[in-house]
């Protein structure tokens, strides 16, 4: 059986289309209750993660010098930004790009994602500017004077990720742990959002393509197409959409200890088109591979699936501040990559707006304030079992999983329409 867009479109607008989110999929899968192309007709997707694939273009006017007439060199709250190449001679107008992995010059821990968060969020932003005479100078500006702030996407949304452990006999600094990686297999990290994935869900992009609406970061905005290293194996997708529209809660920086990465979210809504599609919303957690690599040489060394990260596993974190045994090093102070721990007049505060739900908390918190069940990492190495804990995930499911939900309700109320023409991706 196949349907055109065309026809479910209709059903929406005429109130009798069925739209669930995939969790709502997979648990009836899990109860065994058989799902037929008639019985849905959207499934609302989205994943939530580090997607260092990001950058900004803005374009702002600022109250410069009267000897300013090109700028060599500009900064955003320390973050380098590359000027754009129409130089707008005395103009007084900046055209920036800022990658979503660039770090602040001034704050080690500070980079791209929090200051993209930080605009979103309305707060001053400080501008500093050399000229190309050598000139400094500074100014304050915020995203709503910011006439042009989109944010672009050259490979998000990945159809599921990887899980990594380190092999070698030393500890490691890299972007998929927020401390050092210990040596010798002794914890494992995780990306993904398994089966509510939207590329997971499409995974040969026969309703995603050039033009698809999807929410970024809350914000309506558009896939363009195929994201960089993206493969028909491997699919990640490219997009846009306005910052002015975004909500801060979805996006940010991550701590690593290679430097801070960017968050960013996804959400798509998938019409059921034929069959071949509904196979792939069906398919959960324990059908999808992890793939478990060395993050010392990212070398694959084995498998796993999507089961030992999200099957019987905490989304959020539970919070007990009475637990706190007051160390004299709080490691999940310390070591917080969202910086969402802290002390205030002797109190131990979880700010749950800034949480990311990686779970780090829950396996260095001696007292039990931050209780969390990560899952293990089951695979086989050169025919032996391993067992790793998964220490932190680099992947909100829960809010995922939330804002599926928030884009169920936008699609069924209207405030979201589907593309009844989009481009292929892979023709």
């Amino acid at each position: 059986m196949k349907r055109s867009v065309h026809d479910i479109i209709k059903k929406l607008d005429s109130g009798n289309a069925v739209v669930m989110t995939a969790r709502e999929i997979s648990e009836l899968v899990d109860k065994g209750e058989k799902t037929a192309i008639e019985d849905v007709d959207v499934v609302t997707t989205a994943t939530r993660g580090i997607m260092s694939g990001t950058y900004a273009v803005l374009s702002f006017p600022l109250n410069p010098p009267l000897c300013f007439r090109r700028a060599s060199k500009v900064f955003l709250n320390g973050v380098p930004a590359h000027v754009g190449p129409c130089p707008n001679e005395s103009l007084g107008v900046l055209d920036l790009m800022v990658f979503g992995t660039a770090h602040s010059a001034k704050e080690h821990n500070y980079g791209a994602g929090h200051l993209f968060r930080e605009m979103v969020e309305g707060k001053d932003i400080e501008v500093s500017v050399v000229t190309d005479e050598d000139v400094s100078f500074k100014d304050k500006i915020k995203l709503k004077d910011m006439p042009y702030a989109k944010l672009y996407a050259t490979r998000h949304a990945f159809k599921n990720y990887a899980a990594f452990v380190n092999c070698s006999d030393k500890p490691v600094d890299t972007i998929f742990h927020n401390i050092r990686f210990n040596p010798d297999m002794k914890d494992a990290t995780l990306s993904g959002c398994g089966e509510i994935n939207p590329l997971q869900n499409d995974p040969e992009m026969e309703t995603i393509g050039i033009g698809t609406r999807m929410l970024m970061n809350g914000a309506e905005g558009f896939v363009i197409g195929s994201g960089t290293r993206s493969s028909p194996e491997k699919p990640n997708l490219t997009g846009v959409a306005d910052m002015h529209d975004m909500d801060p809660a979805l996006m940010g920086g991550f701590r690593t200890s290679a430097g801070p990465e960017c968050i960013a979210s996804w959400a798509i809504a998938i019409p059921i088109t034929c069959q071949s599609v509904l196979d792939a919303v069906l398919k959960t957690d324990s059908e999808i591979p992890m793939v478990v690599n060395d993050v010392d040489k990212r070398l694959m060394i084995g498998s796993s699936t999507y089961a030992d990260a999200w099957k019987g596993t905490d989304r959020a974190i539970r919070f007990h501040p009475g637990a706190c045994l007051e160390c004299d090093i709080c490691k999940p102070v310390r070591d917080c990559p969202m910086e969402a721990i802290y002390r205030r007049d002797g109190k131990i505060i979880l700010d749950r707006h800034l949480c990311f739900n990686c779970g780090f908390c829950s396996t260095v918190c001696p007292g039990g304030v931050f209780i969390a069940e990560l899952g293990t990492l089951h695979f086989k190495r050169d025919d032996i079992r391993y067992d790793v804990p998964i220490v932190l995930r680099q992947s909100d499911r829960k809010r995922a999983e939330e804002l599926a939900e928030e884009l169920k309700k936008m699609v069924l109320e209207g405030k979201f329409r589907i593309n009844e023409m989009v481009g292929k991706i892979y023709p």
